[in-house]
């Protein structure tokens, strides 16, 4: 078997806050304490746990593979951490201070799972605890970005991007997108004809159901963006949130549905999976698969960048809640395990591939000669390109007014140009794109929804 290499040294790119960016000096004194159980520490000031008020914190959680909705009380699973906790830390060591990293049995899990789904290609990779991916990201960006800088990202992005980085004076330099997201060539060529005073660095992406295409790169699209951030030297923040919500293509066959739900084993592969220099920056998080409060994720790296953002979260968030890390850790080290977390995770992508086929049903059959969209292959999201007049087609204010007209009908969609990187600015609010997520609404609502929306597009299309 051939020995993995060791990651290319991007640390050129560092900006110079990153550069001395450098471990807490009090959390450094922690390897001491945890290397000799004997020490008798009176450097430390920590509040002592026997003053902490908790004896117990739990949930009653649905066992792998069933929702909550359809397990009785009796059969809920008892997910509970005390002071004196078995295969997980007790309560002291989660209600504590952190250092940055997660507390052991949260970050080996997430290592773990890394492993076994992602086999990254290089030896010295390392995963860092984080808030989810929208902090995940800032402290990502804020290694190799500041002010003045440009970040490549798709021509349709998330909004919480766009609001980091503006007023951080970061620019945005969008790359056209087809139905499986970002065009490698489209990449290729933003930056061979780059001309700005400063390097391209880095390219943010999310490739699986980008929000707010629904686009899902396939393993071939993956390996060319991959051929152009090598040719071109540059990082890749790989955000995938949605990566566990795969299910099967569409289908109009009702009673072939469901029968190849992706799991873990037949996921498409990840960028992580394919970096063998070490270049790709992958943001998890588990809030779409358990739930988004918890707020906790995790970012899987070369070590010399994951120990940056560990010293980035020692002077700004610690570490997520220890609570929230004590339910994690508890459910998938002690209950769940990893096969029961697959079997989970199967249960949610059955859930939003039945909502998913759902939602596009009632498209077919309502809007119909209304809108145009690609059926997507995981997520939450269609992205409805809204079929207007010729004579409507590029006026000033037309999507104003349909919006207007859809909340005149009680329906509520996101207008693209809220995804633009170009920003307001009138023509990109004239584009005539809506984003609709089938993610949250009640199924039963489902078909009044869109014939609302049917309702409020007609005097347009």
């Amino acid at each position: 078997m051939t020995a993995k290499p060791h990651s290319v040294d991007l640390s050129e790119f560092f900006t110079e806050a990153t550069r001395v960016r450098d471990n807490s000096p009090l959390k450094s004194l922690t390897k001491y304490m945890e290397a000799d159980p004997t020490l008798l520490s009176l450097g430390a000031g920590l509040p002592h746990p026997s003053t902490f008020p908790f004896a117990q914190i739990g949930a009653h959680v649905a066992p792998a593979g069933a929702s909550v909705a359809n397990t009785a009380p009796a059969d809920m699973l008892n997910v509970s951490v005390t002071t004196s906790s078995g295969a997980i830390e007790g309560l002291g060591k989660f209600l504590q201070y952190g250092n940055g990293r997660g507390v052991p049995s949260y970050a080996a899990f997430t290592r773990e799972h890394t492993h076994r789904v992602h086999d990254p290609k290089y030896v010295d990779w390392d995963t860092v605890v984080s808030l989810g991916n929208t902090d995940a990201f800032v402290k990502a960006l804020m290694l190799f970005y500041t002010s003045g800088d440009t970040l490549l990202v798709d021509e349709w992005t998330y909004p919480a991007i766009i609001g980091t980085v503006v007023p951080m004076n970061i620019q945005l330099a969008p790359v056209r997108m087809d139905a499986e997201g970002m065009v490698p060539e489209a990449l290729d060529h933003v930056c061979t004809n780059w001309t700005g005073e400063r390097k391209l660095r880095m390219v943010y992406t999310i490739p699986t159901a980008q929000n707010p295409t629904g686009a899902t790169m396939s393993i071939a699209r993956k390996r060319a963006i991959y051929a152009v951030a090598q040719k071109h030297n540059l990082v890749i923040i790989e955000d995938d949130p949605y990566y566990y919500l795969q299910f099967e293509p569409y289908t109009a066959d009702s009673e072939n549905r469901y029968t190849n739900l992706p799991g873990i084993t037949s996921l498409v592969p990840s960028l992580l999976s394919l970096d063998t220099d070490g270049r790709v920056i992958r943001l998890d998080s588990f809030s779409k698969v358990l739930a988004p409060g918890l707020r906790c994720g995790w970012v899987t790296a070369p070590k010399y960048i994951t120990d940056k953002i560990q010293f980035h979260n020692e002077t700004s968030i610690q570490q997520p809640a220890g609570v929230s890390q004590a339910i994690v850790a508890s459910l998938m080290n002690e209950q769940w395990g990893h096969s029961g977390w697959e079997r989970h995770l199967v249960q949610i992508q059955r859930d939003y591939a039945m909502r998913r086929d759902l939602f596009v049903d009632l498209c077919l059959k309502h809007l119909n000669g209304l809108v145009e969209f690609t059926v997507p292959d995981a997520g939450m999201f269609l992205w409805f390109r809204v079929l207007l007049k010729p004579e409507l087609q590029g006026q000033t204010g037309v999507m104003q007014r349909v919006f207007d007209s859809m909340v005149a009908n009680h329906v509520l969609l996101v207008p693209g140009y809220m995804f633009s990187p170009k920003g307001a600015e009138q023509k990109v609010r004239d584009e005539p794109y809506i984003r609709a997520a089938f993610s949250f609404a009640a199924t039963t609502d489902f078909e009044a929804a869109i014939t609302r929306l049917a309702q409020a597009l007609e005097p347009f299309c």
